[in-house]
Formats: structure tokens, sequence, C-alpha cells
């Protein structure tokens, strides 16, 4: 029976050795739970405030490829109507920006009314279309007059010198080059 009770009394301090291991293990756990807890909730804020300013750097990232593609594109139409002389690039280019884009190949193109056209092309026919946005033609032929008469003498006149009691030679010189100057013959008066 020695046996019995010494196997007994093992297996019982086996027992207690266990359970109060257990109970140790427990309460150690229980302990560190709340820490364990706390720091969990604070890599989780953390990762969240990382995550938020991603998203705020990769938003800003995007809105800066926009505009620089914006200022890239609307650089090149306008470049483009002044290489066709348009007078007034400016005006021009507030009615085709809208219709200019660029495609996947990098290149720009325009939505016309025969399909998409690359923007020289569509360019050059809006200009062609629109010659309202060219400097005026200088009007020449036969049959045009000038704006500009060509001088037959020198004029040689100053108004400054025409005065009471002048000559009848500087009288007359005054009046002749008034009547070039009108374009008319007044042999009469003269």
């Amino acid at each position: 029976m020695d046996h019995q009770q010494e196997a007994a009394g093992d297996a019982d301090i086996r027992r207690i050795v266990e359970e109060s291991v257990e109970e140790y293990a427990r309460r150690a756990a229980e302990e560190k739970e709340p820490v364990l807890k706390t720091e969990l909730a604070e890599e989780r804020r953390k990762r969240e405030q990382l995550e938020r300013r991603l998203n705020e750097l990769l938003e800003e990232n995007s809105r800066h490829r926009k505009l620089f593609e914006q200022t890239d594109r609307y650089a090149a139409i306008k470049t483009e109507l002044q290489r066709l002389g348009v007078l007034k690039p400016d005006l021009a280019f507030q009615v085709v920006k809208d219709q200019v884009f660029r495609g996947e190949d990098g290149q720009l193109y325009a939505h016309g009314e025969q399909g998409d056209l690359g923007l020289r092309e569509h360019l050059a026919k809006f200009v062609s279309e629109n010659p309202e946005f060219l400097p005026a033609r200088i009007a020449g032929g036969s049959g045009a007059s000038g704006g500009r008469r060509p001088e037959t003498e020198g004029s040689g006149m100053d108004l400054s010198r025409i005065r009471p009691g002048m000559s009848e030679e500087e009288k007359r010189r005054v009046r002749r080059e008034i009547a070039r100057v009108a374009g008319k013959e007044v042999l009469d008066w003269l």
C-alpha cells in the first residue's frame, strides 16, 4: 500500500503543480491582455493614419499629373495655333481646347465631325474653316486701290507755316498740297 499511497501522493502533487502552473499562466495572460490590446489598438491607429496619408499623397499625385497633362496639352494647342498664323490664339484656343485629348499612344488628337484627327490636322482644318482668326489679307490686284497712294510730289508743306499774310506763291503751294492730299483736282481753285 505504501506504493499506492506514494503514487497517489505523487499524483496529487503533480495535479497541484499543474493547476498552479495553469493558474499562473492564466493570470499572466490576463495581466498582459490589456497591454496587448492597447498596443494592438495603437498599431491599428498608426496603420490607418499611414493609409490615409498614403491615399492623400496618391490623390495629390494624381491631381498634379492631370494638371501637368492639361498644361502640356494647352501649350501644344497654343503653339500650333501660333504656328498656323492665328492672329488671336487665345480666342481660338477657347474654341478648340475642349475638343483636344491625349490618345493612348501619348499623341494629341481632337474630336472632329469626321472622327478623331491629329492635333495639327484638326487645327489646320479649323483655321481654314474659320479664316476670321487669321490676319486680314491685303487687297491687291488690278482694280484694287490700296490703303495708301504713292506720293506724286514731295510734301515739303508744314501746317504750322500756314498763317495770315502769306505770299500768293505760298498760298498756291498750300492749296496744291491740300488738293493732292484730298485726292481731288480742283483746277478752279488753283
